[in-house]
């Protein structure tokens, strides 16, 4: 079963702060901040990166980002859209919506985290968050919704994961890997470019199968 995913359109309701959680033997930092969402603010989780040298994020922070999705997503209404379960854009798959990330530069490598806010890509994406938030602009948010209360977290790619992670058909009991459903942000800044910020985790492994799992051969993004 695959988990409830989308993407929310809306306005930020506060300025993004980094925020720290322990996830087993390291700690994976956040940026957090309030969407207004129908009248209810909705939390945001977009992950910016770890403590452990081994687990850092590859990330893509793009400023002149091109594609004809900006078309269809400046369309859409205000507010959350359900994409669980499609297999075509505006849902996304970093590896099999092609020319998504076509013109989009190379992947970098995150900083080690160390709880500061003047790591990249931290330091970057906080600017261009805090500027939509000043000039209320639209933002963007595709990942997966909360299971309880308001919020959308899994802001990376969400394929390729091993250990606990792995998809077995038929069994949603975990947090588990699927196809057409990475996160991301974007920012329409008022120009015919837009703002998008892309992640994934150097433990995550690509290709991956159609349940999302890594393949044999797979390796870091």
């Amino acid at each position: 079963m695959t988990l409830p995913y989308g993407f929310v359109k809306a306005k930020m309701a506060s300025e993004p702060k980094l925020k720290p959680s322990r996830h087993h033997h390291e700690i994976q930092y956040h940026l957090h901040f309030s969407l207004l969402v129908d009248g209810a603010n909705w939390d945001v989780a977009v992950n910016v990166g770890t403590n452990d040298a081994d687990d850092l994020l590859k990330y893509k922070l793009v400023f002149d980002f091109r594609h004809p999705i900006i078309e269809t997503l400046a369309k859409a209404e205000a507010g959350p859209q359900d994409l669980t379960d499609k297999d075509a854009l505006p849902a996304l798959d970093f590896l099999r919506s092609t020319d998504l990330l076509g013109n989009t530069g190379k992947w970098r490598d995150s900083d080690v985290m160390d709880g500061s806010d003047q790591t990249e890509p931290v330091a970057s994406l906080k600017r261009l968050l805090t500027r939509a938030h000043q000039e209320s602009r639209d933002v963007y948010i595709f990942g997966r919704f909360y299971s309880e209360g308001n919020g959308i977290h899994d802001v990376h790619l969400n394929q390729g994961s091993t250990s606990s992670f792995i998809h077995r058909a038929g069994d949603d009991s975990n947090d588990h890997n699927d196809v057409w459903q990475d996160g991301a942000v974007m920012v329409d800044v008022g120009e015919p470019e837009w703002a998008a910020y892309f992640s994934a985790f150097n433990q995550q492994l690509v290709p991956t199968d159609d349940l999302g799992n890594p393949l044999p051969d797979s390796t870091t993004i």
